[in-house]
């Protein structure tokens, strides 16, 4: 899923050669993204703090980087994805809990992103 892409741990190599360049050139532009997010984050505020934290992850594809990137952009990007799908049949009406529906745009009312994988292995899912 996107954010397996996003924290590159996603398992999917390909069915041809076309996909497995297009992922090659997914990774080598998120790698580059990050080295930018990385560099921009080590100037800031708190620089030494995050220095410290962040230190060897630039040789390490910017995981520790990827990890909390994704952690504080989770919700929105699945309001990016779901801002379009109001009447979508795809999410199940009740995600969210048993009690309350996701409503029109597959979004919980509590703004939390309703799924079930996250702490779920990829090869599981």
């Amino acid at each position: 899923d996107i954010g397996d892409i996003v924290r590159g741990r996603d398992l999917f190599l390909g069915y041809n050669e076309k996909d497995r360049k297009e992922k090659e050139q997914l990774d080598k532009n998120l790698k580059d993204i990050f080295a930018k997010i990385h560099d921009d984050v080590t100037r800031g505020t708190n620089a030494e703090e995050l220095k410290t934290r962040y230190k060897g992850d630039d040789n390490n594809n910017y995981s520790k980087l990827r990890e909390d990137w994704w952690n504080n952009n989770r919700k929105m990007v699945w309001r990016a994805i779901t801002c379009d799908a109001a009447g979508g049949t795809y999410f199940r009406e009740r995600a969210c809990s048993s009690y309350y529906p996701t409503g029109e745009n597959c979004r919980c009312t509590t703004h939390d992103v309703p799924t079930y994988f996250d702490y779920v292995p990829q090869y599981l899912r």
